[in-house]
């Protein structure tokens, strides 16, 4: 009878030890009160989560430019050729805007070292026409033209309209800052000299 007494709370402070034993090797709490381990295993998801994402990311920007990006590259090549290539009448600077093909790039590379000056004609009544002295890479269509458009014709002949026509053309460009009564004005009192050149 007394040893079972003894050993009674032996026993209870034995399991008491192995119990709160266990608890410290099992959950080791943080000054937060959160396991450490789950701290740990957290921070980690986070970091991979974090990691991925920066890799697509980084993936995207590389491999995919955005579609703002595409539109500031095509204006800005349009807006280089625009601003090289000029166009005077007689002495009257024009705003061009010139078609992006072959044969304005041939045009271009024409004043690359020095102005190009033509020597037009009026003809037709709608028109002033001059000779590049050389041939120019074409692509004719059947066009109706108006004032303020810019044609090439037969490959070597520049034309310049302040009316209206139907023909087979390769269209270079079209003048924005005339109407058709400026045009006229610039174009239908008598033959004219132009002048492209490189800005």
């Amino acid at each position: 009878m007394k040893k079972e007494k003894l050993l009674l709370p032996i026993l209870v402070l034995v399991l008491t030890l192995m119990v709160s034993g266990c608890g410290k090797q099992s959950v080791s709490e943080s000054p937060t009160g959160k396991s450490k381990s789950v701290e740990v295993f957290n921070f980690k998801q986070i970091d991979d989560l974090t990691s991925e994402e920066q890799a697509a990311s980084e993936t995207e920007s590389v491999n995919e430019p955005s579609a703002n990006e595409n539109k500031a590259t095509q204006k800005n090549t349009k807006e280089d050729t625009e601003a090289m290539l000029q166009m005077k009448i007689g002495d009257k600077a024009v705003n061009v805007e010139w078609e992006d093909n072959d044969s304005v790039q041939a045009l271009r590379d024409l004043c690359t070292d020095k102005p190009l000056t033509i020597q037009m004609s009026k003809y037709g009544g709608f028109e002033q026409v001059g000779s590049l002295g050389r041939s120019l890479p074409r692509d004719d269509h059947q066009t109706t033209t108006g004032a303020g458009d810019i044609v090439l014709y037969s490959g070597n002949q520049i034309v310049v309209f302040y009316g209206a026509n139907s023909w087979a053309y390769t269209r270079l460009g079209h003048i924005t800052d005339q109407n058709a009564a400026g045009m006229s004005k610039l174009l239908g009192n008598g033959d004219v000299t132009i002048t492209l050149s490189i800005k």
